[in-house]
């Protein structure tokens, strides 16, 4: 499959993509720690719904302020900025004595991760010939699951031998990261164009995200986002916890979990050859549609088999989504409003990343079946697929303005 002929598209595709990495590095490890943590601490399951919960409240406000920040100051500038603050928020939060101090700084830690993925995956977008864009973006998206087979790798073979906290110091490294970035990456041409004119204020892009002209795709893209980041961080940061759940222990759910992680790369990777060729509108359904399949296949699944396999496909599908989602939102809006647009829809959809967590939490202490609970998440990623099929239009090939 050939990427792009471009230089500079690929050097920027692999300096966002590590951002990108660091960013699911911090969240992929942060599923396993929940479960280190739970047997540290003593914590219930309520308790370990908050701390995914809480790094959703961080990255819905991350999302929302990042995003409109990217329309004033730069797309580059901000990538630097949340890049910072969630590695030294990961620095910190390895020092945590309780849980109280670790749920503050993992809502800093999602700031920075909310506030950097819509910021990327729009520079990325604005920065690349037409014809690769959609291609490109999902290969940005890749670098998740390169992100979260570290993570996975960190958590095997790091926490039960050394702990927790030492996962937590590996997650700190990104900050040198930032100083490559400082000069080593660049606003796109079309951002600076746009740039040089009067810049509309924060709250004229708020209104025009929902004026006549756009109120059709925000609607969409904020069911979607909510619906996809609800069911995603509902069922994959407790995944290891779900294992375990199921009747195996710690170090065996850790195996089969990054044996999961693994299937996200050709996940991404059939979704980049498609998107250019289906469209992002029919990538997005079908990979949503198997999705809830496999989700609710894999919640009802008892033996080891049918757990990896349901596991594998829901991990295939459920990232080749999120790689069409990231691809398809910055091409709604014209470069005035991009970041704000985007922004504004990946902050909504973290609300959703706060809830699906904790119902996990609130629902297990209520005796509710893992089966149930992922019929919840099938029902939400069929809410999602209906606004796409219904609200959305298709953007391939399109020229961004």
């Amino acid at each position: 499959m050939s990427l792009t002929n471009h230089p500079s598209e690929k050097k920027l595709l692999g300096v966002a993509g590590l951002a990108w990495l660091f960013d699911a590095m911090d969240v992929g490890m942060l599923s396993f720690i929940i479960a280190a943590l739970a047997a540290d601490w003593k914590l219930d399951s309520i308790q370990m719904g908050w701390i995914g919960s809480i790094s959703s409240i961080g990255m819905a406000v991350g999302a929302l302020i990042f995003g409109l920040m990217a329309d004033r100051i730069g797309r580059k500038n901000v990538l630097i900025l949340t890049l910072l603050l969630f590695s030294v928020g990961a620095g910190l939060s390895a020092l945590a004595t309780g849980i109280t101090v670790f749920l503050v700084l993992r809502f800093f830690i999602g700031m920075g991760l909310g506030g950097e993925l819509p910021v990327a995956s729009t520079l990325v977008s604005e920065s690349v010939a037409k014809e690769n864009r959609g291609r490109i973006v999902v290969l940005l998206e890749s670098f998740w699951a390169g992100g979260w087979i570290i993570a996975a790798l960190i958590a095997y073979f790091i926490i039960p031998p050394f702990g927790w906290r030492i996962a937590l110091l590996i997650g700190a490294l990104p900050a040198f990261y930032a100083i490559y970035l400082r000069w080593n990456i660049h606003d796109s041409a079309n951002y600076v164009a746009k740039n040089l004119q009067d810049k509309p204020s924060v709250l004229q892009n708020i209104v025009e995200v929902w004026s006549k002209k756009y109120v059709r795709q925000t609607v969409m893209l904020w069911i979607l986002w909510f619906c996809v980041v609800f069911s995603y961080y509902g069922m994959f940061l407790w995944l290891p916890g779900v294992v375990a759940l199921k009747g195996f222990s710690m170090v065996k759910s850790f195996g089969y979990v990054l044996i999961m992680t693994l299937a996200q790369l050709p996940g991404y990777f059939t979704a980049a050859w498609l998107i250019e060729k289906w469209g992002r509108k029919w990538v997005l359904m079908v990979y949503l549609l198997g999705t809830a399949v496999f989700a609710y296949f894999f919640g009802y699944a008892t033996t080891l088999p049918v757990i990896l396999i349901s596991g594998i496909l829901l991990s295939f599908f459920n990232l080749g989504a999120w790689g069409a989602l990231y691809a398809y939102s910055p091409e709604q809006y014209p470069a005035v409003i991009r970041g704000t647009g985007t922004g504004m829809a990946a902050a909504f959809g973290r609300i959703g990343g706060i809830f699906g967590p904790l119902l996990v939490g609130y629902l297990l202490v209520q005796k509710v079946s893992i089966g149930g609970i992922f019929t919840i998440f099938c029902i939400s990623i069929i809410v999602a697929i209906l606004a796409v099929l219904f609200l959305g239009k298709e953007t391939k090939n399109k020229e961004l303005a």
